[in-house]
């Protein structure tokens, strides 16, 4: 939610925010919550130990510590959590199923990256009081409007900076409060404004709540909107529709659906009864504009399901997760089903599901010759299939790395078709032979299987049961990433069961020869995986002829082997080949995750993005040389980084403040890549101003990516991450725009922002 201003409301608010809390006082299951009860907190077969915990009085807290812990606690707040499960609905809680019942069971999934956290209550009945409490605490977090958002992020801080909780705040508090909000401000200029603030019955020297409203209405009033408004405001009091018309035309570069737009903003979001009746927009409605989804820089249209999603599948770039079992790094790392369920959640369309021989004849999911630990692959399946169309209800592709022996192929087979139900894909469309592959309009609700097959699509029926190869499908890409042992193995011939084989339809897996060979002999059905490597070298010798491929089959690339740490590389080389199923390891957060949540954040965020048509067609693109390409123009990018609004502290000892500095990069074709960045400001995270310019120019804007990235200055070591935000350059809206912050785990950071005017121009001269 972006940073409001309009204090008269606030104080409303703030008023509204103590009946919600007496109505809340009025819910018994808040109340018990409120009264406290012990539960166990499970983290594994063997670590299960009593805490007691308890809905703290702002509604949204919730704290809890061990009896033992004197005065040691831990917190977290309702707005975190995403969902709650009920009953054995975790790996932890289903391992202790025989020693608590599921009636007694429940997990607190949070967003992000954090662990869940696995409780268990005393009775059925206190498991329903938290289950049912914590679930309409979420629903209220959800339900609130940006004021009510704003609101609590108010009464967060005064309960924060009330040490001694009289409801009062003192000079003292108040300068504690300004540390904790990331600003080192002049003492003297803070206690002015407080003074100022002191109602003048006052005998105490504090300010009560609604003082320190007024107090903080003061504090972060917003110069840099102010300027912008003055400059289009004849009288400096209101904009009339006209006069937002002409700032809609000039600076959003909104055209000629100016003067109906700003009479819906005014309808939207001007708060004065008496400004609307006359048709004009306050400071405050203008403020309340910018801070929007409106006036954030991703286009909100474009936000939404708007693509055709009626193209071969090769046509569009897929959201895809390798080693999507695992929690953390691929050697001593932990295999989840939760794994699984965060990648979904997040639109990923295709998994890996690496198979090995497990005990009692039943298949394991782990990553095999290392220290990982395994999950069975019903219970991966089980979760597929509830888990796969909550978000987008289009394809997901089960990339099957295949270890298993025959009979455990069968039984794959066997839990694959019964699992998963009529939602996999056994048969192509209309049983007809095909000659393109299927869109994703056409798969919607469909798992398709991405294996090894005996013969073809239009052979199966004709096929012998079995089939011999030498290795798995990523152990053929990357021979080096395999460990002596499993290289030993592998030197035997592997079998494919004919069940198994009956089950791939569209996603063939098959080795790469060249891209000639490709071209004369290979069916759309046909994929090939590539290593990092090996593709990242055929897209710089060959960038044309991989596009050109890409514009048929699908390519699916994944990490080196070496990358034991699970790190990610950069997917957009790849992307800038066409390759379709760029896989990155999901549980490992930086600047590789932030391109690949930035591409996909368009369309719905439904985890498939059309290509440009440069690469859908037979027209050949170079990335090498995109100047080359029928009807290509550079853009230059302008990007004025006017301010930040309450930045995140990334060192929370006390009186420790930030120095911030923004730095913009895109990510694209070669040409494109650059970087640069503003000055840092000293000792102020809370609302930083640098008015700085950055200019790029933009070859091929229609693969470029624009990162924003904030960090903490330091000149003797390496500057801290804050907070970035990533968008594909053709989403930006021009203009005044606020950038909403994300934090390293792709979460929003509450009311954290960044202010900058953006202008985008084609380029008269070659440059």
């Amino acid at each position: 939610c972006g940073f409001l201003r309009e204090f008269p409301l606030i104080k409303i608010s703030v008023n509204q925010n103590r009946e919600t809390i007496r109505v809340a006082q009025g819910d018994e299951d808040l109340q018990v919550m409120k009264a406290g009860a012990m539960l166990r907190k499970v983290k594994s077969r063997s670590w299960k130990k009593q805490r007691h915990f308890r809905l703290q009085e702002d509604g949204q807290t919730i704290w809890y510590k061990s009896r033992w812990a004197g005065t040691g606690h831990s917190t977290f707040s309702v707005a975190d959590v995403d969902v709650v499960r009920e009953g054995h609905q975790s790996e932890i809680l289903l391992s202790i199923a025989d020693e608590f019942p599921a009636d007694l069971c429940f997990t607190l999934v949070f967003r992000g990256r954090r662990s869940n956290l696995d409780l268990v209550a005393e009775s059925p009945s206190e498991a329903q009081v938290w289950i049912r409490g914590v679930r309409k605490l979420i629903q209220n977090t959800k339900s609130m409007n940006d004021k009510e958002r704003l609101d609590q992020w108010i009464w967060d801080w005064f309960q924060k900076a009330d040490k001694n909780k009289d409801g009062r705040m003192n000079f003292k508090e108040v300068r504690t409060l300004l540390k904790m909000m990331n600003v080192d401000m002049n003492e003297e200029y803070t206690l002015r404004l407080f003074t100022v603030r002191l109602p003048s019955s006052s005998t105490s020297g504090c300010l009560e709540n609604e003082e320190f409203v007024q107090f903080y209405k003061m504090l972060t009033k917003r110069e840099d909107v102010w300027r912008v408004f003055q400059d289009y405001s004849r009288d400096g009091q209101i904009l009339t529709l006209a006069e937002l018309e002409d700032f809609l035309k000039q600076e959003q570069q909104e055209g000629e659906r100016s003067l109906e737009h700003a009479q819906e903003l005014i309808d939207r979001y001007e708060p004065s009864e008496n400004a609307k009746k006359h048709g004009a927009m306050s400071i405050d409605g203008f403020q309340m504009y910018l801070v929007s989804p409106e006036g954030a820089i991703l286009d909100p249209q474009l936000l939404a399901l708007h693509q055709d999603m009626s193209q071969p599948l090769s046509h569009y770039f897929i959201c895809s997760s390798h080693n999507t079992y695992l929690m953390d790094d691929q050697l001593r790392g932990q295999s989840s089903q939760e794994a699984y369920i965060q990648a979904l959640k997040r639109g990923c369309r295709c998994v890996e599901v690496d198979c090995w021989d497990g005990p009692n004849g039943e298949p394991v999911v782990y990553h095999g010759h290392t220290f990982t630990s395994k999950i069975l692959f019903r219970d991966v399946i089980t979760t597929l299939a509830e888990y796969a169309f909550k978000v987008s209800e289009f394809p997901v592709i089960l990339s099957l790395e295949n270890h298993c022996s025959m009979e455990q192929q069968r039984v794959m087979a066997q839990l694959l078709d019964t699992i998963l139900g009529d939602t996999l894909l056994r048969a192509p469309l209309d049983r007809l032979v095909p000659q393109e592959l299927p869109s994703p309009q056409d798969l919607k609700g469909k798992v398709l299987l991405k294996a090894k097959k005996i013969g073809g699509v239009e052979e199966s029926e004709t096929l012998t049961d079995e089939v011999t190869d030498e290795v798995s499908d990523e152990d053929e890409a990357d021979p080096k990433s395999l460990s002596a042992e499993a290289l030993r193995l592998n030197d035997k011939k592997s079998k494919f069961s004919r069940e198994l084989s009956d089950l791939v339809v569209y996603c063939k897996s098959v080795h790469f020869h060249s891209f000639e060979y490709s071209r004369l002999h290979s069916k759309c059905y046909e994929m090939s995986s590539f290593s990092e490597s090996k593709a990242r070298k055929l897209a710089k010798d060959t960038g044309a002829e991989f596009v050109h491929h890409n514009s048929r089959q699908l390519s699916r690339v994944y990490p080196s082997g070496m990358r034991t740490d699970s790190s990610n590389y950069n997917p957009q080389e790849l992307w800038n080949v066409g390759c379709q199923i760029v896989a990155l390891n999901f549980q490992t957060a930086g600047p590789e995750m932030d391109l690949n949540d930035g591409l996909f954040s368009q369309n719905g965020c439904c985890g498939y993005v059309l290509k440009p048509d440069f690469m859908r067609n037979d027209d050949s693109f170079d990335p090498e040389r995109p100047q080359d390409r029928n009807g290509y123009t550079s853009l230059r990018l302008s990007i004025q980084v006017i301010s930040g609004q309450q930045l995140p502290k990334v060192n929370h000892k006390e009186g420790s403040i930030v120095d911030p500095l923004v730095r913009v990069e895109i990510y694209g074709v070669f040409q494109d890549q650059a970087k640069q960045e503003t000055s840092y400001i000293d000792n102020n995270g809370f609302n930083p101003l640098w008015n700085e310019t950055l200019n790029f120019i933009v070859h091929v804007p229609e693969l470029a990516l624009v990162r924003f990235v904030v960090e903490d200055y330091d000149k003797s070591s390496r500057n801290d991450f804050m907070g970035q935000f990533t968008v594909p350059f053709t989403c930006i809206q021009p203009g005044y725009r606020h950038i909403h912050l994300l934090s390293k785990d792709g979460t929003a950071i509450p009311l954290s922002s960044l202010f900058v005017n953006i202008k985008i121009s084609e380029l008269t001269t070659e440059v």
